[in-house]
């Protein structure tokens, strides 16, 4: 197991006291990767300390206000690319039946793209294809690293860490491409509420044909959209060898 991809999973995931009691050892585990450039790993010790030793209420929220509220910032990939499309809910299906192929079957409520899902896909998986995978997704987390840093979020370390993982020259056109959507404001509800207002992906057979490998289904990743709606966050426990 890749445990800097499980570690980063676990980071990116709904605080919970089952994840608090991990920090320690994932804040070892991420020290330790050379993978990850110095500064990195050192703008990633405040993220790990304020998970263990914060406010079990107040992270929670900041994790909610992030991305649940906010739509820019959301951890399903496909949202910044395929929105509501057809074509999202096809790559969807896609992505699901190459963890399944995989002998992996996700257990949490989140959908398949859920950044967290995938990173705990990609820890079981060789080094190489984990690593072209997050390649073929490093302009959006780019723009999502762009995004937390424009906000002044500790959490922009652990989106900083899967690009120099990722080690990918990614366009910066469509990195553009994604950030000239509005930042959406997450302190403004009603803005939000009619922002959500909208059709739920459709599930179904890809008109595209099928794509059996994730590194694929994200290498489409080329077309920006609006994203969907999100969904509660329940991530599983346990630590980095979980």
């Amino acid at each position: 197991m890749d445990r800097t991809l499980k570690s980063l999973s676990l980071l990116l995931s709904y605080p919970s006291s089952a994840l608090q009691a991990t920090m320690a050892e994932i804040g070892q585990v991420l020290s330790k990767d050379r993978r990850l450039t110095r500064n990195t790993r050192q703008s990633l010790q405040p993220l790990v300390r304020g998970l263990e030793h914060g406010d079990l209420y107040d992270l929670q929220e900041r994790f909610v206000s992030l991305f649940d509220r906010s739509r820019s910032l959301s951890l399903n990939l496909f949202e910044h690319v395929h929105g509501e499309s057809r074509d999202r809910g096809g790559a969807m299906v896609s992505l699901l039946e190459t963890y399944r192929e995989a002998g992996f079957e996700p257990t949490s409520s989140e959908l398949p793209d859920h950044l967290p899902v995938l990173l705990e896909f990609l820890a079981l998986r060789p080094e190489a294809e984990a690593k072209e995978t997050l390649a073929d997704a490093a302009h959006i987390l780019e723009a999502l690293r762009s995004r937390l840093k424009r906000r002044g979020s500790v959490y922009e370390a652990a989106l900083q860490a899967l690009v120099d993982i990722a080690q990918s020259r990614y366009s910066p056109e469509a990195v553009a491409a994604i950030l000239e959507k509005p930042d959406d404001d997450p302190a403004d509800l009603a803005a939000l509420d009619a922002e959500w207002e909208e059709t739920p992906v459709t599930f179904g057979a890809d008109p595209n044909g099928d794509c059996p490998q994730v590194r694929n289904v994200l290498a489409r990743m080329d077309t920006p959209a609006m994203p969907p709606q999100p969904d509660s966050r329940r991530p599983r426990s346990g630590g980095p060898d979980a």
